[in-house]
Parts: C-alpha cells; structure tokens; sequence
C-alpha cells in the first residue's frame, strides 16, 4: 500500500522539455512511473525519446489530462512561471502536484495553497524533493535506488535527510516517502501525511523529519497525540544552530526558545514520541519501534 502516488498513477511533467525535466522524467521512468506526457507551452505535438518510452509534449495541462487521463502533475519550471503553471493544473482538477521548484515567492504559494484548498488538487512542495512508493511510482527527484518498498511512512521537511532516513532503513523499506519542503508555506503538511499513513494499512510505523523555525512540529504532536496510534519516530535539524540567525532554505528563525529543536523534541516526546539526536539514532529508535510493536 501507500499514499497519494501508487502504481496506477499516471504523471504528466510540466517543463519536461527543460534540463532538469528531461534529466528528471528520465529517472522517474527508470524507477517504474507511468510518465504518460510532457507539457510545455508552444512545443505540442513534440515528443521526447528516453529509450524504452516515448513520451508526447502537449500544450496545456488540460490536454494532457484529456488525451492521457494523468493524475499526477510534477512542475519543473523555474520560479517565476509556478504560479501559471500551477493554477493550469488547479484549473484542470489534477488531483495531486508536486512543485520541485526552488525559489517560489511566498505570496504565490499563499494564493497557490488557497486555490488547491477549494479545489480538488492536493501540492506537495513548493521547494520539494517530491515523493515516491517505492517499487510502485515516483513523482520528482527522491533517488529510487537508496531503498526498498516495505512498511515505513516517511514525512519529511528536508530534501537530503529524507534520502539519509531511507537508506539507513532500507532493508526494512517504504510504503511511501514524502518531501513535503522547507519553504515558510507549502501545500501538504506533516498533518496531512500522518493522517494519510495512519489510515493507510500497509504503513506500519512513521518517520517524522523536522527542522528549526515555526511551530509545524509542535502542531504535527498535537494531531500524533490525538489521531495517531501507530508508532512514531522523529527527527528535528538544527539542535546546534545558534539564536537569532537566519540559517538555511527555510529561512528558520529561532528566537529564545520558540521555534528551537530542544523545544519541538520536548514537545513529541511529551506525546510519546522517541526523537533522535541524529538520523542514525532516529533509524535505530523506528527500528525499536517496530520490534515493540511487534513484541
């Protein structure tokens, strides 16, 4: 089993004519996803070879969906052409879009986010590595070698602790893995995800990645002491960042204790949540986790 992306989805790639589209389409492909078209404005009726699979460009998101029944949008096109890009996938009622792009204005995924809350599309992203099931799919840039399907969910703010997490438990392997995005806003939440493998059977237990800054984490314990039953680990970046700086991607603030890893471990583990102090230490608890409930 998994979540939002399974074997049966079929993914259009917006910008697939670009570099990191072609380069990108190219290793979804390899990793078993059903890439069924390409969208780039002024290039329909173009297609591009990737070997085993030729893949028809299109003009719109509206005639992609048209002609292929695509399901799943992933956007590789830079900052400045987001919006349009993804108000025609909003507009096309593509259910799920995946935005990789970096660099995406806040006040553009502010109106993003609104829009695909009225709608029937669900963003993961802005800012995103994207998400994969392992064996079954995968929609961005999640290496599809690093790991195995199996029964672990993974919910992740960054890119590169997302690929630690999944090889150090890759012999235990993934119902799904999520890169939801650092960036101040983005579309899907570590909520959404928790609640989505919690109600996925094939999802045994849960890795939650944090990072610094904002109060996401502390609202993801809230939904975990409510909502949630099956065992959950965690991680929180950025335990030796100093106050008061601005550090990384996210833009994380910390200021006093507001927003610091020390607070938001406190916080998970006051809902019984274990939090390592390192991804090693994180994949060592999951697997404690699992062999308690198990036991």
């Amino acid at each position: 089993m998994a979540i939002f992306l399974t074997k049966d989805s079929r993914v259009l790639v917006q910008g697939m004519t670009g570099a990191e589209g072609t380069r990108h389409t190219a290793r979804m492909l390899a990793a078993g996803t059903d890439v069924v078209a390409g969208v780039t404005p002024g290039k329909g009726g173009r297609s591009v070879d990737f070997g085993e699979r030729t893949v028809p460009v299109l003009d719109s998101v509206t005639a992609a969906v048209d002609g292929t029944g695509a399901d799943v949008s992933v956007v590789f096109v830079p900052p400045r052409f987001v919006r349009a890009a993804v108000e025609e996938t909003i507009a096309a009622s593509v259910p799920l879009c995946v935005v990789i792009t970096e660099g995406v204005p806040v006040h553009d995924a502010v109106r993003l986010r609104a829009l695909a809350a009225a709608g029937r599309t669900r963003i993961i992203g802005p800012n995103c590595p994207g998400l994969i099931s392992p064996g079954q799919s995968s929609a961005g840039i999640i290496p599809a070698d690093i790991t195995s399907a199996g029964r672990i969910g993974l919910v992740s703010k960054s890119g590169t602790l997302t690929y630690q997490l999944m090889y150090e438990l890759r012999d235990l392997g993934f119902s799904t893995a999520v890169g939801i995005g650092g960036d101040p806003v983005v579309g899907t939440t570590h909520i959404d995800c928790l609640q989505a493998f919690q109600d996925d059977p094939g999802t045994h237990a849960i890795v939650m990645i944090g990072e610094i800054g904002g109060d996401a984490e502390e609202r993801a314990a809230a939904c975990i002491a409510e909502r949630v039953t099956k065992p959950v680990v965690a991680y929180v970046a950025g335990f030796t960042a100093p106050e008061g700086r601005t550090m990384g991607h996210a833009g994380a603030i910390v200021s006093g204790s507001s927003g610091t890893a020390q607070a938001k471990k406190e916080a998970l583990e006051a809902v019984g949540v274990r939090v390592g102090r390192t991804p090693s230490e994180t994949a060592r608890l999951l697997r404690s986790a699992l062999e308690r409930a198990a036991g």
